[in-house]
Parts: C-alpha cells; structure tokens; sequence
C-alpha cells in the first residue's frame, strides 16, 4: 500500500515556516516527510537555503512523522565520514525514523569549495564509495578506509542508533537505478516511470520501497498558481543535465527565462481541481512506487493543507 508524505523544500522556505508545514503535515493525514539538502536555491526567487541537518534535529522535536533527505549528496561538500555523523545522529534523534537519501549531486551545491565537478561515471563511482564508508562507520566500529577517492583514518562514531539508518540512492537514468539497486536500502527518483522503477527492482531492488515527490500549486485562482508556480520554479521544466552542472543561481535564471508560463501550466498541476491533484499522485502509485511525496509551491500552504485533508487524501487512501 503506498503512503502519502509532504515534501519540504528548503530551497523557498525559511526554518520557521518548515517546522510550522511539518506540523500542519501531520495534521493533515500526511504520513511521511521528506526535505532537501540544498546550499544554494535553485534561483534568487526562491531565497532559502537553511542547513538540511539544523532542520532534521528540529523535526525530530515537532513531528513523529519519519524524515528522508530528498537527496543529499554526500561525495563532495562533506566528506562521507562527516555525513555519517550527522545521519546517525539524526537516526537517534528522531528515534529511527530518519532514512538517509543519496544522490550523485549537483554542480549548483557542491562546486562551492572549488573542487572539480566530475563527469557523471566518476560521480556515481564517488557515491558508491561514500556509501561503502557511511555503511561502516554506522556500525559503531573504529574503522580505517583507503579508497580511490576518500580516505578515513581510526574514526569511530561513538553516538550511533539502534538500527542502522537506511540508505536510499537517487537515480535518473538506468546507471543510477542500477547502482541503486545494488547498493540502495531503496530508491529515489522523481518521475512516475515504471521502467525506471523496473530496472531498479531487477538490478537487486527487489521489494525495496521506491520513493517518488512531486510539486504543484494550490490555489483557488488557477491563473495565480501558475503565475506563482512559473515565478517560483521554472526550473522544473529545464531540460537534460542542465539541472546537474549548472554552478549558479544566476545561471538557472538565465536559463528559466527560455521557461513560459504555458509551459507551467501544460506541465504542473496547478489550482483547486480535486480530480487533477488525485490523477498527478495516482500515477506514482500505478507506477509502483511505495512513497509519494506532495510539495506546495508558494504561501498558501494552510490552504493547501486543508484541500488535501478533505479533498486529496482520502481518495488517494482510499484507492
């Protein structure tokens, strides 16, 4: 059966207003949450980025709902042995609810120490050791790793859950899938495609959870949701890699402006139909993922949350 989660994104809002959707999540019939790991917003419009690991020792004392990051990469801003830290940490703090998502990154986050940013193949060799050393580590075991590209000397986490903190790896493309299959607690991926959800299953997935997200924007004017949505995140609609090596804000608005608003509104669902919300979440599930996640774009977040409580949630239950 799947469940219904919220989506945080930490790119538009600040911490205050996370805590108070986390809330309002869990009051609305949401059953899980998820939240991104971002240094940079995606665009100046958006405005936020606030510290994904502040945020989940926050959530873990204003929400019983389980947290994942929607998806952190752990390569090349924080070394693998610094992120275990912080995901075992946060398993505690939530009382093992927190599931640690995993991706090959961005150029927009992780360019920032001036480091090279590697071709793909590279990346997803880096995060396959990242997760090799993060796996160790959660043992609670002193460990000593020397890799093709990470090196950890006599470290040991002294503060470790009970359970180890499942790994989910993300994944658009077959590779992706593959590696997440293989190494993968489960998968992470952003569109409601049943192939690629095949692929992760053959490549030794098996009967691990899929986990899927998707943005619209709620509004009883439609014409305003799309002008919020276009105004907001355009860069839902940027082709290819562009999301993946891109290195700035300013270059992703530059790009958003070959964007239109027809687009966003071909594209996203946006406004106050019931049966379009149902339909946009529905395909995740006939898609056979286990976890879909819903992120309200714009202010009208109280609105939104009251829709999917009467109007939303129950229909998707009751499918």
């Amino acid at each position: 059966m799947t469940s219904f989660g919220y989506f945080l994104a930490s790119e538009e809002f600040t911490p205050a207003e996370l805590l108070e959707q986390a809330r309002a999540a869990e009051q609305a019939g949401f059953t899980h949450l998820a939240i991104s790991d971002h240094y940079h917003p995606w665009t100046g419009e958006q405005g936020q980025s606030p510290f994904v690991w502040s945020m989940i020792g926050a959530l873990a004392q204003v929400t019983s709902l389980p947290v994942t990051t929607f998806v952190t990469c752990p390569t090349v801003r924080m070394h693998p042995a610094v992120n275990a830290q912080a995901v075992a940490t946060s398993g505690v703090l939530t009382g093992n609810r927190f599931r640690f998502g995993v991706g090959s990154g961005e150029a927009l986050n992780e360019h920032i120490l001036g480091d090279a940013w590697p071709a793909v193949d590279v990346r997803l060799e880096m995060l396959e050791e990242a997760v090799h050393v993060i796996r160790r580590l959660q043992s609670g075991d002193e460990i000593t790793h020397r890799g093709k590209h990470y090196t950890v000397e006599n470290a040991r986490l002294y503060t470790v859950p009970d359970e180890p903190v499942p790994i989910y790896v993300s994944g658009f493309g077959p590779k992706a899938a593959a590696l997440a299959g293989r190494i993968g607690d489960g998968f992470v991926t952003m569109t409601p495609d049943a192939d690629l959800v095949g692929q992760f299953r053959r490549a030794g997935g098996g009967q691990k959870p899929v986990l899927g997200g998707v943005k619209v924007c709620w509004g009883t004017d439609r014409d305003q949701a799309v002008t919020t949505a276009h105004r907001l995140w355009p860069t839902q609609f940027l082709p290819g890699e562009l999301g993946q090596v891109l290195p700035d804000p300013a270059h992703f608005e530059q790009a958003a402006t070959l964007v239109t608003e027809e687009a966003v509104a071909d594209g996203m669902v946006c406004g106050a139909d019931a049966d379009e919300h149902v339909r946009a979440v529905a395909a995740y599930v006939d898609a056979g993922f286990d976890e879909v996640y819903v992120g309200q774009i714009g202010p009208d977040q109280q609105g939104f949350f009251d829709f999917c409580r009467s109007d939303v949630l129950p229909r998707l239950d009751a499918r």
